[in-house]
């Protein structure tokens, strides 16, 4: 089965090791790379994914690719496509919490317009959403909302409510369910028992035996199947957990502020998962005990972060998919996308602010819009040109 997905996975490699940018990001290359160029799923579908990806705690960016994986070949292909997404990224997180000592920051010089070419790429996702999904004047209202909320609360709480309230609202549409011709999906329940008995398992082994690895577990554990907003969510709390209350490791000191800012601003220059800033700070937090427990640090931290995130997409979506059979599921998709395309324009807003405004970001972003919008240049070529523009200039 693996054979034939082959030229799929090749994609999702070259995806995992050019996808800078965050999961805002992230969404403008696979609308390049999976609707544009490969055509493993439509822009609608793609929409979909994300949208149903935010109502979720996690990894969204991780889900979202995990469904693609799980559209074209069932759970094995959402499975690999996982793995060989977080690999690259996590690899070189772990490296760095190695080399941490040695680093300089003058090596992120290169990476100066990353930031630019993020916003292009998230405007281009957000243009082609919005031609996609905004038909009415209904749903331009509802992206309005959702742009406004997104901007000026800038609360992790807020992507669910408005989705929510997304979907409420177009309820109020005389939307008809058109006949169905794909098959109900059948559920995996065993993804949710597993969730639930891992979730079990490592609070009761972590309060029992009090080990290091196992709390390390049960921390990042918990933390993928509660965080909503992200990393800007989840670095908080790492920072809050391994930083400011290090006691509750069995340890008077995990890591400085400065360590671990310093890996909070090297995920950003790293391709992939942003996810992946766990990785480092698993390393970080046993790298006291030997290089062996740092290398497991690093193990135990990935696979706790990113467990849940599978387990609980790949239960709800086949949920969401049957539910879509009925009137007010079929109509909220309509609300539901619209929000979407609101979050999209709201983060290319709040991104572009947070970059230093100067001729050379603005052409970057005009220049990888452009790029995107009206050439056929593949997302990692876009990439490699900014990366080669920051070691040049």
């Amino acid at each position: 089965m693996f054979l034939r997905h082959i030229p799929f996975l090749k994609a999702v490699l070259l995806h995992s090791v050019s996808a800078f940018g965050g999961p805002q990001g992230h969404l403008g290359m696979m609308m390049k790379t999976f609707v544009e160029r490969r055509h493993d799923v439509t822009a609608e579908e793609l929409i979909e994914y994300s949208a149903f990806c935010q109502l979720l705690p996690g990894a969204s960016s991780t889900q979202t690719l995990t469904l693609i994986g799980f559209k074209r070949g069932g759970v094995p292909l959402a499975i690999a496509t996982m793995l060989i997404w977080i690999t690259p990224a996590c690899l070189l997180m772990a490296l760095f919490s190695f080399l941490l000592q040695y680093f300089d920051q003058r090596m992120l010089h290169v990476f100066r317009f990353l930031p630019a070419m993020a916003v292009g790429f998230l405007g281009f996702a957000g243009f082609r959403a919005f031609k996609i999904s905004i038909k009415s004047y209904a749903t331009a209202a509802i992206m309005v909302g959702a742009l406004v909320a997104a901007a000026i609360i800038r609360s992790p709480w807020v992507f669910p409510l408005v989705l929510v309230l997304g979907g409420i609202v177009s309820n109020f549409s005389d939307k008809r369910i058109p006949a169905r011709t794909d098959k109900p999906r059948k559920i995996q329940w065993y993804n949710i028992w597993l969730f639930a008995a891992v979730f079990i398992l490592a609070g009761v082994l972590s309060t029992l035996t009090k080990l290091r690895p196992f709390r390390l577990f049960e921390n990042f554990y918990r933390f993928g199947s509660m965080v909503y907003g992200g990393s800007q969510v989840l670095i908080p709390m790492m920072y809050e957990q391994f930083v400011l209350r290090p006691e509750k490791m069995g340890l008077h000191s995990v890591m400085t502020s400065n360590q671990f800012l310093t890996g909070a601003g090297m995920v950003q220059a790293v391709p992939g998962p942003t996810f992946s800033i766990s990785t480092f700070t698993g390393g970080m937090v046993l790298n006291q005990m030997g290089s062996g427990y740092q290398l497991l640090g690093c193990l135990i931290s990935t696979i706790g972060i990113f467990l849940p995130s599978i387990l609980l997409v790949l239960f709800f979506f086949p949920i969401w998919h049957n539910l879509k059979k009925y009137v007010y599921i079929f109509r909220a998709v309509e609300g539901i996308n619209a929000v979407v395309v609101g979050i999209m324009w709201a983060f290319t807003l709040i991104l572009f602010q947070s970059i230093p405004f100067s001729w050379p970001n603005l052409l970057v972003i005009l220049g990888t819009f452009s790029a995107l919008q009206f050439t056929r240049l593949p997302a990692p070529v876009v990439v490699l040109s900014c990366l080669l523009l920051g070691w040049v200039i």
